[in-house]
């Protein structure tokens, strides 16, 4: 039996985490599976919902994540999920007005801000068995897929944002969470 590794995570700044990922040739293949091991021993160190291959110095089409059942609002598409690997997704997202919350990012660790996202999506990718699948999601479920997508496309959640008043240290967040979502639009601090 081989040991798993918790994997360095990259950081914001780093290049691999603004370059287009690369398609996985064989969703199949043993080193991909190693790959994903090691994957989805990292995140579990980590505490995180999820994790792409550029975080992880690999820059392939493949993110796994997972929906907590505190995460999951119990709407269709956003019930408890767990863990899943995801290679060479394709998504499209929904109609409907963006929707505002609180994201995070093991790559821009301590962090957080208030990011739009599209409310429900359709995620088409090939499974860690390497079977395809079409898969709806709404809520925190499609939110958690849009993050770790962007990871694939070089996008960091900060690029998101509509105002950066709304990106703050974890702590401070957790504090003052009410007073900055109840600051106007182009208030001042």
């Amino acid at each position: 039996m081989s040991v798993m590794a918790i994997l360095k995570l990259a950081r914001m700044g780093h290049p691999v985490l603004l370059a287009r990922a690369a398609p996985v040739p064989d969703p199949t293949a043993p080193e991909l599976h190693r790959l994903l091991a090691d994957m989805i021993e990292t995140l579990e160190d980590s505490g995180g919902v999820g994790l792409a291959a550029p975080q992880v110095h690999e820059s392939l089409r493949l993110f796994i994540y997972k929906v907590p059942e505190r995460r999951a609002s119990g709407a269709p598409g956003d019930t408890a999920r767990p863990l899943a690997a995801v290679i060479n997704p394709e998504l499209t997202l929904d109609p409907g007005d963006k929707v505002e919350d609180w994201e995070g990012c093991l790559s821009i660790p301590g962090l957080t801000a208030l990011i739009p996202r599209a409310p429900s999506v359709t995620l088409r990718g090939f499974d860690a068995g390497g079977n395809p699948f079409t898969r709806q999601a709404s809520g925190f479920h499609a939110r958690v897929i849009q993050h770790e997508f962007d990871h694939l496309e070089g996008i960091l959640y900060p690029s998101r944002m509509h105002d950066l008043r709304r990106l703050g240290f974890n702590e401070e967040i957790a504090r003052f969470r009410d007073d900055l979502l109840a600051l106007p639009p182009g208030a001042t601090m």
